[in-house]
């Protein structure tokens, strides 16, 4: 086991995230490398943390929303964190739809913009 830990660097690469982003998912609590000295070392429960991190920050959910959510599965576990992981995404389905529907407004508004400003030139 003392094989597949990574190191702060091999984080960084696998994950291929920046070392400040890393630090700061430390921070907030999302990650908790154990420590030798100055040396981070991520292991499995780690690795996969990062894997969900990742995933979450995709479908754009907020770095509290899914600190939130992992906390379930420490408090609650697997089938808590489960029900709440289709809450959150029922939710978040919603959010992306609505923001689909803006931004299709905003592509159509300005595409009849465009259309009418080439019309008046003639191209």
């Amino acid at each position: 086991m003392e094989d597949a830990r990574l190191s702060f660097k091999d984080m960084c690469e696998r994950f291929d995230v920046t070392p400040r982003t890393l630090r700061y998912y430390e921070y907030i609590e999302l990650l908790s490398p154990e420590r030798q000295g100055r040396s981070r070392f991520y292991g499995a429960k780690e690795v996969a943390r990062m894997t969900l991190i990742l995933r979450g920050r995709k479908f754009g959910f907020q770095l509290e929303d899914i600190r939130q959510w992992l906390l379930i599965y420490e408090k609650e576990g697997n089938e808590a964190q489960m029900r709440a992981w289709i809450d959150m995404a029922d939710g978040q389905m919603r959010e992306l739809d609505e923001q689909r529907k803006q931004l299709d407004e905003a592509m159509n508004e300005l595409k009849s913009l465009r259309d009418d400003v080439a019309s008046d030139l003639g191209i």
